[in-house]
Parts: C-alpha cells; structure tokens; sequence
C-alpha cells in the first residue's frame, strides 16, 4: 500500500493549512487517485494494525440500509458513537452538544439507508368521478433499492456504464448524522471481473481513508462473490484530502514504517443481503503495531 503513504507524505510535505467546522485545522490537498488490483492482495493497511471486524460491521450495518447506531454499539463498533441525527440533537462540537449527540442513537438517513431505501415522491393520474377529468393530484413516496438494483443489472446486462449507488441525497442532508463522505460507488464489468470506483468529497486520511478502502474492498469482495465474478480493480477519487494538525506526530510515526505483505481473504456466503460481519475469513495478515489519535467530530 505505498500508494496510500505517498498520498500521506505529499500532504505532508505540500499541504495547505485549512479551517473547518470541527475547530481542527487540517493540512490538505486538493484531489487525490488511489488504484488496487485485487489480486495483490486485501487492501488492508499494514503500516498500522486495523480491526477489519469493525470495518466489517460498519459494512453489514450499510447493507442491511440501517440507521439506529445501538445496533453498532451492542456489537462492539463505536464508529458513529459521536454523531446523531441532527434532527433530534443540531450539530454541535460544545462538550455539552457533544454529550447530548453521543446519548441520541438515531443517525437518520445516512449511507446504508440511501442504498436501500432512497425515496421520491411521485405524481398519480387520478379520475375524478364528479367532473370526469383526469387529474394529477395524488403524490406518493417512492422508494427504490439502489443496491439492489445494481445487482441485478451487474447479473444481467454486466456491461452496463449505469450501475451507480448514490449515497448524497440533497433533500434529507439536514436528516443525516453526516453528510456522506463517501457519496457513490459505480461498478464497472466485463462479465468476468468486478470493477468498484467510488467517489469522497472529504477525505480524513490518517483516520478515515484505511477504513474507507478496506470497506469498499470487502464490499467489491462479496458483490463478486453474489455474481459468481472476480474482484479485480478497487479505485478511489478523492477531493479535499486532508490530516487533522492532532494527527500529525501519529503520521510522522506511520512515515517510518515499511509496508507488509497484504493478506488474503476469503468470503463465506455468497449473497450479499444474507452477509453478516462473521462471513469472510482474512487470511496471513501482518502488519505493524496500531497508532492511537483522537477523532475530530
């Protein structure tokens, strides 16, 4: 994964110093490519150890198009812990909102619920039988399962350029504990492989980016394994690409270290809405001791 430590040293080195609602200055960069063939291995980071469980329920948790952040917490993911729907509680990064943001559990219409469940209204022509005239005053919901539908055109038409999951829903961000970072994914194919691309407007590299690779790896892992393909291209366009300044000693660290060998890994079911946290097997990981840093909310 030097790939991803060139990206760390160029900020580094290059970056410019930046304001942002956290109260944290970052050091960034605008725009960012990273590129993984699968058959180098799981793309998970060696330089630093990385649970890939709580990636993995973190992942179950989208799948299953979920908002209720319990659901992570009785299974040991602390992931969302300090963000809620700011609905019930508005943003906040005072200790007492911040308390207040832990204790309420409802995340609202983040990521998996976009997924799954992305809604839109609709106009129905109606009869109205007084007058005998149509009319187009009857609205209703629409809901539509985006991540199902790219599976069935992925095992149907797999050379489709349209297979695209969005998770930016510019009607329900003022619902959303945040707005997604990570906001779509596209799945390319030749009929034979799987190819996943997916796009991050903001980028916590030190924190986020391992997290987001390996959870966009594993999930192009098991849509491969649902349509009987192979993994093959795992790549990440990234805009605002930043390292928080309470990060930085925790980089210098990781700098320093050489990569390892990447694991294997292998997936035990092979559908995709039946997947659970507990389906796959990682295989020869080794990597470096794990790197503490406090998350910016």
């Amino acid at each position: 994964m030097k790939q991803y430590l060139d990206i760390l040293a160029n900020i580094e080195a290059n970056g410019q110093i930046k304001k942002n609602r956290t109260g944290i200055d970052t050091k960034s960069i605008t725009g960012a490519f990273f590129e993984h063939d699968m058959g180098d291995g799981f793309p998970l980071l060696t330089t630093k150890k990385m649970g890939l469980k709580t990636i993995a329920t973190e992942l179950e948790f989208f799948i299953k198009g979920m908002s209720d952040k319990q659901w992570l917490k009785d299974r040991g993911c602390h992931i969302w812990d300090d963000w809620c729907n700011p609905e019930k509680v508005p943003y906040g990064n005072d200790d007492v909102t911040k308390q207040k943001m832990k204790d309420e559990n409802d995340l609202g219409r983040i990521y998996g619920v976009q997924w799954r469940d992305w809604k839109t209204t609709v106009g129905i022509d109606v009869i109205d039988p007084d007058i005998s005239l149509y009319k187009q005053d009857l609205v209703v919901t629409k809901h539509i399962d985006q991540l199902k539908n790219v599976i069935e055109k992925l095992k149907t038409n797999p050379f489709d350029r349209r297979m695209i999951v969005m998770a930016w829903n510019p009607a329900e961000i003022d619902q959303m504990a945040l707005p997604p970072c990570h906001y779509s994914f596209q799945l390319l194919s030749d009929g034979e492989h799987v190819d996943l691309i997916w796009n991050q407007r903001s980028c916590d590299i030190f924190l986020g980016s391992g997290f987001n690779i390996a959870s966009y790896g594993l999930l192009l892992e098991i849509i491969a394994k649902t349509v009987g393909m192979k993994a093959r291209k795992l790549v990440g366009q990234w805009a605002d690409v930043h390292i928080y300044q309470n990060h930085m000693e925790q980089v210098k660290e990781q700098l320093t270290r050489t990569p390892k060998k990447l694991p294997e890994i292998e997936i035990t079911c092979n559908d995709i809405f039946s997947w659970t946290r507990e389906d796959f097997i990682l295989k020869n990981y080794e990597s470096h001791p794990r790197i503490k840093a406090e998350v910016a909310v």
